[in-house]
């Protein structure tokens, strides 16, 4: 009986104290507010208790209303009052805080020791030198271009990943181009195109996706008149095909005719008032021969820029095909984008966030390993995305194959996301990931910009640190063994007992059959993805 004096004492309250307001009208105006306001509110029971789409308000009239109000803050609620420092969900708030301090370029070091607890497994950390260096410069290079790249790229070693406007404000774009153009790294584009808002002169990587977009026929297949004219565009120094990317590897998307705006039509080359399919796979390829011809393909429409292709590593065996279809035709991509499992911007369900894919670590070794197993690893540059934030970050990837690094987040966290994790619903409470005027307004292009540009300046100084520290002059000399890892309590093990570099040529020899190389390799095949028999 309480129970249910619980569940319908707001209705019966609110119809009471509107008969009651409703009764004193003459006495003064505030009992009119009062009776509009109970009134309304009692409207609102009776229709919670005849509406069928909701069980919460249908049992708990007006009440039930608290439970939707408090899940769409709880992610705030979460981040502003109870996760610690360093829980990750999925950015710990002293990453996030990091990126901030550095962004604003404030004070980012701290007081009384680390917080991590040194003893539990998982502990990582990097041996240094007795004879640490002072590194002076830390804009960091590497050079992006294999034997038949006519125009080799001098990248920074970290860079903006991919992001498309749309998924993106038109003033985030803005912000990260121009941000880009003052640091001098790069900004690639997504696969949603080169738009106007591009065009703050920051460099371009170009995104060629599965819906080509910008480069497209009406029917979604390849135009290579439209993407040369787009790729040869000096803004532009690079050329990345996705085949996956780590929020959803495998699986398409669809940008609903509701949502796209003229703006969007003109970067995608797309008709207004229809749904923009996104394909789970490429049409212009269906084997591993003809996409290293798609790539030559790319490079000579390209004027000989660099043309390389990103990917989440799955089936390992396929990616084997990829590397034997460059033997056989003697085509080698520039280079190739490892994204981990654990990248990601954009919405994805939730069993592919969770559940699809190579986590970054396991992924870029592999795919170092195959390419020193083919003897092609100094023909292809390899780049690494997700959760590269830290310094410290940037020089694990590095130790364990990377050349370069690549982030997301930690460039939207340096324009002001706050993680709220809205950037599906077009409510982006910082205007970063919103296509809604007012809501991006917040977000102020010259201010933003330059955090940018200080957010990788600051990283670069404070890899640079830890580099020297290390007794290195450049971060691309770190190795595994640079990298120590708590095994259990009391226990480390090296980092190259984990991360291993494995021979060179060993797959061509065929001597070496460690970790199951080997027998992957003599399955995959150039002129398939298919394997010979079942298993991947």
């Amino acid at each position: 009986m309480f129970t249910r004096f619980i569940r319908f004492s707001p209705l019966a309250l609110s119809a009471l104290l509107t008969l009651g307001a409703l009764s004193g009208l003459i006495l003064t105006d505030w009992f009119l507010i009062a009776a509009i306001v109970f009134g309304f509110l009692t409207l609102v029971g009776i229709y919670d208790l005849i509406q069928t789409k909701h069980a919460i308000t249908r049992n708990y009239p007006i009440l039930g209303h608290l439970r939707f109000f408090f899940e769409e803050i709880r992610p705030e609620i979460r981040q502003y009052l109870i996760e610690g420092d360093d829980e990750e969900v999925p950015f710990s708030r002293a990453t996030r805080t990091i990126v901030y301090q550095r962004a604003k370029d404030i004070e980012d070091a701290k007081p009384f020791g680390t917080r991590i607890r040194v003893s539990e497994s998982g502990y990582q950390w990097i041996t240094h030198s007795v004879k640490p260096r002072h590194i002076e410069d830390s804009d960091f290079r590497v050079e992006i271009g294999g034997p038949d790249c006519k125009q080799p790229y001098k990248a920074s070693i970290y860079n903006i990943s991919a992001m498309s406007f749309g998924a993106l404000s038109a003033n985030a774009i803005m912000a990260l181009n121009k941000g880009a153009k003052m640091g001098g790294f790069a900004h690639d584009t997504g696969e949603g195109g080169i738009s106007r808002y591009h065009r703050e002169g920051g460099d371009l990587i170009y995104e060629v996706g599965s819906g080509y977009f910008g480069c497209r026929n009406h029917d979604g297949s390849f135009n290579p008149e439209k993407f040369a004219m787009r790729a040869q565009d000096d803004q532009v120094k690079m050329i990345e095909v996705k085949l996956s990317q780590g929020a959803k590897p495998g699986h398409g998307g669809m940008l609903p005719a509701a949502k796209i705006t003229p703006e969007i039509a003109e970067a995608r080359d797309i008709p207004m008032g229809v749904d923009c399919i996104s394909p789970a796979s490429h049409s212009a390829f269906s084997t591993p021969i003809e996409m290293m011809e798609f790539i030559a393909q790319l490079r000579e429409l390209s004027g000989g820029k660099p043309v390389g292709f990103k990917l989440c590593v799955g089936h390992r065996r396929e990616f084997m095909c990829i590397v034997k279809a460059m033997l056989e035709t003697g085509i080698t991509p520039d280079f190739i984008v490892v994204d981990g499992k654990e990248g990601g911007t954009g919405a994805a369900p939730l069993e592919f966030a969770n559940h699809m894919g190579f986590p970054l670590v396991e992924g870029l070794s592999f795919v170092h390993n195959t390419l020193r197993g083919a003897g092609l690893r100094d023909k292809v540059k390899i780049g690494a995305s997700g959760k590269l934030v830290t310094a410290f970050h940037l020089a694990k990837a590095l130790a364990i194959g990377a050349d370069w690094a690549n982030s997301a987040r930690g460039f939207m966290f340096a324009i002001g996301c706050i993680q709220a994790q809205s950037c599906h619903t077009n409510k982006c409470p910082t205007g970063v990931t919103t296509q809604d005027p007012i809501r991006q307004r917040a977000l102020v292009v010259p201010d933003k910009a330059t955090r940018v540009a200080n957010f990788h300046r600051n990283t670069m100084k404070a890899l640079a640190e830890m580099t020297g520290a290390a007794g290195l002059t450049h971060p691309g000399q770190f190795l595994p063994h640079h990298l120590l890892v708590r095994d259990r309590e009391r226990d480390f093990k090296v980092g190259d007992e984990i991360y291993h570099y494995m021979p060179e040529g060993f797959l061509l020899r065929e001597d070496d059959d460690r970790f199951g190389y080997l027998k992957r390799w003599k399955r995959a095949r150039a002129e398939a993805f298919e394997p010979f028999d079942s298993g991947v």
